[in-house]
C-alpha cells in the first residue's frame, strides 16, 4: 500500500535534488570569468528543462522499462505509458513519485559535465551533445545499475550515483575537455574565479540538496534514510576539514574555494555508499576523498596538463571512483539487509563487482563521449573560435552580460575585444609571475 509519509519524503527529496542543478550553476558560475558567467549558469538551467522533457518521453522507459537481456529497458513505458498511481514494486510510494525523483538525477548528471569544458563551448553544440549523452550514455548506465541490468545482476551497489552519476559525468567531461583542447591563454593567464561568494552559495545549495540526493534514495522516511542522512553530513564535513588542512599545509593559505571544493568532494565520495555503510566509515570515506581530490586537482591536472576548467573530473570522477571502491570495502548488511558485506566484513565479491563496474563506467564514458563528440562536430562545431572566446560567450552566444558594470573596477564595461577578466589576469601575472 502507498504510505503517505514515504511519498511525502520522496517528493520533498525530489525537490531538494532539483535545487542542486541551479545550485551547480551558481557553483560553476562563480568559478568562471565574469564574461562567461551567464553561459555557465544557462547551461545548468537549460539542462533542467531539456532533460526533464527527455526523461518523460524516453529516459524513464530506457532506464526502468522491462529489462532486455540486462542491457536496456524496453520501450513499454515511453511517454510514461502505463505509469500511474500504482505502488512501485517492493515499495510504498506511487510510481509517479519515483519518476519525479529519478528525473532530478537524470537532470543533474549531464550538468556536472559542463564544468570540464566551461568557457569554450558553443550553445548549439552543447545542447546536441548533452541531449545525445543523456539518451545513449546516462540511460543505459542507469539501467545497468538501477534498472536490473547486468551490473545489478553482477551485484554492484550504488546507493545514489557514484557509478551512474559521478564517475560517468567526470570521465565524460575529461574526454570532452581533451578533445576540445585548452582555453585560450591556459597556463599563461591567471584564470581566477570572478565571484567566490557565488561559489559558496552554490556549494551550500548543493550540500543542502544532497540530503535529498542520498537520504531520499532510501525511497521512504525510514531508518535507512536516517543513516544516509548522517553519513552524508559526516563525509562532507570530514572532507571539508581534510581539504582545508592539506591545502593550508601545502600552500600556507586555507582558501574559501578549497573549503567549498572539499565539501563537494566528500559528498561525491559518500554518494554510492551512503545507504550501505555506518557513520564512522563515512567519516573515513569523506576525509580520504577530500585528500585525494585535492591532489587530483592541484597535482595530477597540472602534471598531465589537461584543462578541466572547473575540476569536474578531479572531484566527480576521482571522488566517485574512490567512493565506489570504498563501498566494496565498508558496506555491511547490518546497515542495509538488501546490500552486501564488503571486504572489511569478510566478503570479497562486492569489491570485485565494484571494480568491474568502475571499469565499465570509465569505458562507457570515454568511448561514448568520443563518439558523440565526433557526431555533433560533424553537424555543428562545439568549440568556440578564438575571437568568440576572447569576447566572452555571454555576449557572443546569448547577447547579454552578467553585470551592467565591471565587477573589477565599477566602471561601465568596455566594448573592446579584451575583457576586464583578461586584463586582471595579466595584472596578476605581472605582480606575481608564479601564479599561473
Amino acid at each position: 500500500m502507498i504510505d503517505s509519509g514515504d511519498t511525502a519524503w520522496v517528493l520533498i527529496s525530489a525537490a531538494l535534488v532539483f535545487i542542486m542543478t541551479p545550485g551547480l550553476g551558481f557553483f560553476y558560475g562563480g568559478m568562471v570569468r565574469s564574461k562567461n558567467v551567464l553561459t555557465t549558469i544557462m547551461q545548468s538551467f537549460f539542462i533542467v528543462a531539456m532533460i526533464s522533457v527527455e526523461w518523460v518521453l524516453l529516459g524513464y522507459a530506457m532506464t526502468f522499462g522491462t529489462d532486455i537481456n540486462g542491457f536496456i529497458g524496453a520501450l513499454d513505458k515511453v511517454g510514461l505509458a502505463g505509469v500511474g498511481m500504482n505502488v512501485i514494486e517492493n515499495g510504498t510510494i506511487p510510481e509517479l513519485a519515483f519518476v519525479a525523483f529519478q528525473c532530478m538525477f537524470a537532470v543533474i548528471t549531464p550538468a556536472l559535465i559542463t564544468g570540464a569544458f566551461a568557457e569554450r563551448v558553443k550553445f548549439a553544440g552543447f545542447t546536441f551533445f548533452i541531449l545525445l549523452w543523456a539518451i545513449f550514455i546516462y540511460n543505459p548506465m542507469a539501467h545497468w545499475v538501477w534498472g536490473g541490468g547486468f551490473l545489478a545482476q553482477l551485484g554492484a551497489l550504488d546507493f545514489a550515483g557514484g557509478l551512474v552519476i559521478h564517475i560517468l559525468s567526470g570521465v565524460s567531461g575529461l574526454t570532452i575537455c581533451l578533445l576540445l583542447g585548452h582555453r585560450r591563454g591556459y597556463g599563461k593567464l591567471a584564470m581566477i574565479p570572478h565571484n567566490v561568494p557565488m561559489i559558496v552559495l552554490g556549494a551550500t545549495l548543493l550540500w543542502f540538496g544532497w540530503f535529498g540526493f542520498n537520504a531520499g534514495s532510501a525511497l521512504g522516511a525510514n531508518a535507512l534514510a536516517a543513516n544516509a542522512f548522517v553519513a552524508t553530513q559526516a563525509a562532507a564535513a570530514a572532507a571539508t576539514v581534510a581539504w582545508v588542512v592539506v591545502e593550508w599545509r601545502v600552500t600556507g593559505k586555507p582558501t574559501v574555494l578549497g573549503a567549498a571544493s572539499g565539501c563537494i568532494a566528500g559528498l561525491v565520495a559518500i554518494t554510492p555508499a551512503a545507504g550501505f555503510v555506518a557513520p564512522l566509515p563515512s567519516v573515513i570515506i569523506g576525509a580520504v576523498g577530500g585528500v585525494i581530490c585535492y591532489f587530483a586537482v592541484s597535482v595530477l591536472k597540472v602534471k598531465l596538463g589537461y584543462d578541466d576548467s572547473l575540476d569536474a573530473f578531479g572531484i566527480h570522477g576521482i571522488g566517485g571512483t574512490w567512493g565506489s571502491i570504498a563501498t566494496g570495502l565498508w558496506a555491511t548488511t547490518a546497515v542495509n539487509p538488501d546490500g552486501a558485506n564488503g571486504l572489511f566484513y569478510g566478503e570479497t565479491h562486492l569489491l570485485f563487482a565494484q571494480v568491474v563496474s568502475v571499469i565499465v563506467a570509465y569505458a562507457l564514458g570515454i568511448v561514448g563521449s568520443y563518439i558523440l563528440f565526433k557526431i555533433v562536430n560533424h553537424f555543428t562545431a562545439m568549440r568556440a573560435d578564438e575571437a568568440e572566446e576572447i569576447s566572452g560567450l555571454d555576449v557572443v552566444e546569448h547577447g547579454e552580460r552578467g553585470y551592467a558594470r565591471s565587477v573589477l573596477t565599477g566602471s561601465p564595461l568596455a566594448g573592446s575585444l579584451e575583457s576586464s577578466d583578461e586584463m586582471l589576469a595579466q595584472t596578476v601575472m605581472g605582480l606575481n609571475p608564479e601564479k599561473g
